[in-house]
């Protein structure tokens, strides 16, 4: 499509900032460079044992886990997740996941990640919404790290409800049976990085190490989005 149609489409369907709703620019993408410049990042994929790491000390064996922004509420993190989830706002789970693959890049802690998995939802939950957030965020990463995206990955088994609101032992109850694995023969021995939307007490990441590492050898890294 050429630029004077793009120009043309904007003036009737203008896109708006995720985060804040100000209609973008051409040249801006989800998110308009205002907000962009002032995101709450947390620096944490070049942090050993930081926040989010510490929340699986003595729980499963974890090789790194970062978080790239920090959820405030009412705030531009949480306007941006609320339409990605709930909004149907997958451009901007694309640009979140390419901001994370741009992170995890740079960081020696990462360097050795070979394979990356998506939380997974309900099939109920994926029919009722259309799409996983968690899904689009590893598609927007591995158009700027291609990493292997194994055929047969995490499944959700039990249709859990929300963790809005619970506490630390009724999320982990809440899911510690939900998740099993498919075929593990691809990742023996491998580096899987785990990605998902946004971290609180880690419960949903936790129930999913704990089926991946069934694996021979297997290492789990972690990346969010966001830690609240």
């Amino acid at each position: 499509m050429g630029r004077w149609l793009l120009d043309a489409a904007d003036l009737f369907l203008p896109r708006c900032c995720s985060a804040c709703d100000r209609p973008l620019m051409a040249h801006e993408r989800a998110v308009c460079l205002p907000c962009l410049h002032d995101l709450p990042r947390t620096g944490m994929h070049l942090q050993a044992d930081n926040r989010v790491e510490r929340l699986f000390h003595g729980k499963v064996a974890v090789q790194a886990a970062a978080a790239l922004l920090q959820f405030n509420r009412r705030g531009r993190v949480q306007r941006m997740l609320h339409r990605l989830k709930y909004q149907g706002d997958q451009a901007v789970g694309l640009e979140l996941g390419r901001w994370m693959a741009e992170a995890l890049r740079t960081s020696p802690r990462f360097a050795t990640v070979d394979h990356v998995l998506a939380v997974p939802l309900h099939p109920r939950r994926l029919r009722e919404r259309g799409y996983n957030q968690s899904q689009v965020l590893v598609d927007g990463f591995r158009e700027l790290w291609p990493l292997c995206l194994p055929d047969q990955g995490l499944m959700r088994v039990v249709r859990t409800t929300t963790q809005t609101r619970k506490g630390r032992w009724e999320r982990w109850t809440n899911v510690k049976e939900a998740f099993e694995l498919g075929d593990t023969r691809p990742l023996a021995g491998a580096h899987v990085l785990l990605i998902d939307d946004v971290v609180t007490t880690g419960a949903t990441l936790e129930g999913c190490i704990r089926a991946l590492l069934c694996v021979p050898d297997l290492r789990v890294s972690v990346c969010t989005a966001a830690t609240a």
